[in-house]
This record gives C-alpha cells, structure tokens and sequence, in this order.
C-alpha cells in the first residue's frame, strides 16, 4: 500500500491484490466482453443472486449470450403472500426486533417446482440460463457466477423505495425492511453463498448501480487469501441521526448531509464492504465474504473454535458533539437474547471517548445508589406515555468524561452518551439490540417517534450495578502491561463479564505487538499517521481515527511512529 503524506482520513481504502492484473474488469462493456468469452462454450450458465441486486440490469448484461432458454430462479418460491405467512412468526409485530430465522432457502420454495426446473434444464436441446434468488439450488451449471451487492448499497436502495424480496406488502417503513433483510433475508442468502464462495467461476459485483465489476473465481478468492494475512481497511460509510454532531463531517471531510452525520460504520464486517483492487481495475465485496472464506485465518483458530464464522468484533463512531444526548439504553444478557431472539451472543460494548467539547461532556452510566427501580420504571412509562420527562440524572450516573477515557458497558448496564462527545464504541457484533428506555422526547428524522422497548430493557437492567459499582469496575479500569523501553502500554477493559480485551498503546518509537491467536481491530486514536510492520506483510500505514483489521494469521507486529510524535492506537481482541 502506498504511502500518501497528507495524513487525511481515507474515505476509500483498498486493497492491492498482487498476481491478478487482467483478471477483473468494471464496466458495463468490459463485463458483457469477458462473460461473453467465458460463457460462449457453456450449456448451463448458473448466476446465483443475492437478494438486493438489481435483476433487470443483471439481464442487460446477459441478454448479448444469447440462450434459448432462460429459467428464473425467484419464480420457483411460494407466492409472496405466503411468504409473508411463513415469516410472520420469526419477524414478529415488533418494529424493531423480530427473531433470527430457523428456515432456509429450501424451506421456501413451492412443491415441485424445483424438480420441474431441474427436469427443463436436462431436457433443453440448447443453452439455458438460470438466474435469481436461489438458482444454484437447481444446477451448479458449466459456469457459475455469484452477483453479489452490498448490505449498505441495499440499505439505501430501501429508502430510495425497492421492496423485499419476493414481499407482498407495498407498505412497509425502511425500518420494516431493514428487519426483514436482518433476520431472513441475509441469513438465507449467506448460507448459500457460504456454500458457492469456494466454487464458483465468476464474482459478479453488482453493488454500483451501472457499473458493474467482475472477477474471474480463482482471483477473487486469492484476493480474499491475501487480504486475510495483513492489516486491510474497511470500506467506511455514515449515516446522519436525530442527535448527530459535527466532528465526523470536519475531521472526514464528508460531504454536507440533510441533517447531522450521528454514526460512523469503520469496523463492522457484516455491514461493511472491502475494495479490492485488481491492478487498477475496483471490485466492492461485502467483507463477510472473507469471514466465510478464510475465517480460520482471519480469526484465529481459538476464535473460530469459539464464534465459527462469525466476526466477533466491532467498532463504530458516535458522534454528539454539537449535538444530543443517546437514547437511554440497556442491552440484552446473553440468555435473554438467546431465549429471546436466537442469538448466541449479546452486544457487551465499551465507550472509548476520542474527544470533548465543553464542560458539560459526560456519559450516563449506571443507576445511582438507592435506586428503586419500581419508581424508576413507572417513571419511564409515565415519560412515554405523555406524562412528565423523565428525570435521567434523578436516576443514572452523570458521569464528566474527557479524551482517552475508557468507559465499559457490560450488558446490562444503563448507558447512554451524552451531547458533545465523540465516541469509539467498542462492542461485540450484535449491533441492533438496543433497549431504548428513554430518547428525550424526541422524533426521527422522518417526523415519527423512536421506538420505546421498556419491557425488554427492565427484563435486562442490572440493578446492581449503581454508583459505587460503576466507578470501581466501569470507568477508566486502566492497568499497565509491560511493553519495553519504548511503549507505555496499558489495558483498559473491557470488564471481566465482557469476551474482549483491549489494549492501548503509546510510543514514539515503536512497540511489538506479540499474537495470542485472535484477530486484532486498532484504531489510531492520537497522532497523525503510524506504521503496522510485520515480517509477513507491507508496512500498513494507518491514519488518525482510521480503524484497521489485523488478521491473526499476519502474526506478531509492530506499531511505528515514522515522525517520532507520540502515537497512541487503542487494539480489541477476543480475550484468552
């Protein structure tokens, strides 16, 4: 990776793929060239979709191949209104929360519909495509192509106004779809692309809309290969919030939004995208691909035996400065979302505060000693139901933060930000379960009010965990560690009830950083620029407030300030 000297956040990191130039293209006509090459001696031609992609411009890049015959995939699946039946149970009448899905692809689809595809498919005299949602389930073909899209691209395309898929309601809010997608959708497409990733001919990028890229199979798992044994950056998105600041849009320089930016999403492989770049020619993938295909590599052995494939680590932006408090929020123990939702880990989190503005900067955390939760829970029913605010700080600690405090949040535990902070939250990935308690009395962005979930966050309040407590176990639990002559390092969390550890590095110099088999997520959060050196890979260079991926199969490495200013990078690892 090259070195750029102007030390700015990277709005569009890649990845360099090596020994692979000539085997991707972007690009409507380049596209339509190499599958015509590829496909011209092909009988069957398989193009297995993710739910999300745009089919009718998938068709314009297949129609010059010319078949005679042509099977739609996503015709063999029960009517939508059935489809909507079968959900309804797992979806629930929540507008948030619904439970992880049990069924699979298969499960879904109408009696005899497959045999009868598989019967046109052995009978046609001449060439056939098949194409949609679950068409590997019929034939693998002579050529295989995956179109895959991202789960952000898809995001937006839900508030531009595209439906579910194969969903008979033409009603449904963003946040409906959103659900839909979470709980159902991706779960049954990620299964069968787990199973393709290893197999098929082409990868097919269909996440630009008009400029599609494709990649020969063989390259792009190589490509995911090579990401999986160096430091890689994700491909980084954010989106504006009811509270949202202004630190994000001065620091990043982000183009001017309806309202301001609230989230950063940096560090969140089921959401975010890598670039990988094919000797200039750019192919956006979703990066749980790399966690289906090199998970082993990616997490380390003693990760994978714990989590399988899935990336336990997150890290994301909350940015309030300028702006306003959270919601007060509680998230769920580990048996209630099991029970509750059919996960099998929660969102234990910690607040890593990057900065401050004012003196009124604080995080809520915690219940006050002597706290009487009855009182406290009819307050919150009466706030919601029209009657007076709710007290916050007649309640929950008011914690005064200020830059590099370390504030940890085992579930459980009441938090919210407050205004004029800027947050690294460092969190397991269960990312949407947020008990709101209380949100101030405010509306969304689209004029309606946010939803309330008392009842799952008093099944989930710890509270015990009052001011005492809190301080003694929760804010800044700094110890050091030994990291030689040159590095000050200490471990600040994250609480013994929590799976992950972090460390914080100081040096102006440079420090080792030694292996324990696990994945490592860093985030540059003082200085300019530094350095990650190892023997197994090119130095890295990572930027301030840039978040980065270190793979446990790079190895042991360094961290190097290469001006000899004081570097500081916070790193969290799943704990031994």
């Amino acid at each position: 990776m090259a070195l750029e000297a102007d030390g700015g956040y990277r709005l569009f990191p890649t990845v360099d793929v090596h020994g692979h130039d000539g085997e991707a293209c972007v690009g409507e006509e380049a596209v339509k060239q190499r599958l015509r090459a590829a496909c011209a001696h092909a009988r069957v031609v398989v193009v297995e979709c993710y739910p999300g992609v745009v089919q009718d411009e998938l068709l314009e890049l297949l129609r010059p191949l010319g078949f005679e015959q042509t099977l739609h995939s996503d015709d063999w699946f029960v009517p939508p209104a059935a489809l909507d039946a079968l959900l309804r149970r797992e979806l629930t009448d929540d507008k948030v929360f619904g439970m992880m899905t049990t069924l699979r692809l298969e499960d879904l689809l109408a009696q005899g519909t497959l045999e009868a595809a598989r019967a046109a498919l052995n009978s046609a005299p001449g060439r056939t495509l098949v194409y949609g949602v679950g068409a590997s389930l019929a034939s693998k073909g002579d050529v295989l192509i995956l179109a895959d899209v991202t789960r952000w691209e898809i995001q937006l395309r839900y508030r531009q106004g595209m439906s579910n898929w194969r969903c008979a309601r033409e009603d449904m809010t963003q946040r409906e779809k959103y659900k839909r997608g979470y709980f159902a959708e991706w779960r049954w497409a990620d299964r069968v692309k787990d199973g393709l990733l290893p197999r098929l001919d082409f990868y097919l990028d269909m996440t630009q809309q008009g400029c599609p890229g494709l990649a020969a199979g063989e390259a792009y798992r190589d490509a995911l290969a090579q990401t999986a044994r160096r430091p890689f950056r994700l491909q980084p998105y954010f989106d504006p919030g009811v509270w949202g600041g202004h630190w994000m849009q001065e620091h990043f320089g982000l183009p001017t939004s309806r309202a301001p930016y609230a989230w950063s999403f940096d560090g969140v492989p089921e959401e975010n995208s890598l670039r990988l770049d094919f000797g200039g020619a750019v192919l956006q993938t979703p990066a749980i691909n790399l966690v289906f295909l090199e998970p082993r590599a990616l997490l380390g052995e003693r990760v994978f035996a714990r989590f399988g494939k899935e990336f336990p680590i997150r890290f994301d932006m909350l940015d309030t400065m300028g702006g306003q408090n959270l919601s007060l929020q509680v998230h769920p123990l580990t048996e209630y979302i099991h029970r509750q939702f059919n996960m099998t880990y929660t969102q234990d989190e910690s607040y890593y505060i990057l900065d401050t503005q004012g003196d009124d900067a604080c995080v809520y955390l915690g219940l006050k000693t002597g706290v009487d939760p009855d009182a406290m829970l009819q307050s919150l029913r009466q706030a919601q139901n029209g009657g007076p605010p709710f007290d916050a700080e007649a309640f929950v600690n008011r914690i005064p933060v200020q830059k590099h405090d370390h504030l940890l949040i085992p579930a459980g535990t009441v938090h919210a930000s407050g205004k004029n902070v800027m947050v690294l939250e460092i969190s397991a990935t269960p990312y949407i379960f947020t008990f709101k308690l209380w949100d101030w009395g405010r509306v969304d962005l689209d004029g309606k009010p946010r939803p309330i979930h008392l009842d799952h966050g008093a099944a989930n309040i710890q509270w015990d965990r009052d001011t005492a407590w809190v301080r003694s176990q929760l804010v800044n639990a700094v110890t050091p560690v030994d990291g030689g002559p040159h590095a000050i390092v200490e471990r600040t969390g994250l609480h013994r009830l929590e799976f992950l550890d972090t460390l914080r590095y100081r040096t102006s110099s440079e420090c080792r950083v030694a292996p324990n088999d696990s994945v490592h997520m860093l985030n540059l959060v003082q200085g300019r620029r530094a350095l990650l050196t190892g023997e197994g890979f090119s130095p890295f260079e990572l930027r301030y407030a840039e978040t980065c991926v270190v793979p446990a199969a790079a190895g042991a490495y360094r961290i190097v300030s290469p001006e000899g200013e004081e570097v500081c990078v916070v790193s969290a690892c799943v704990r031994e």
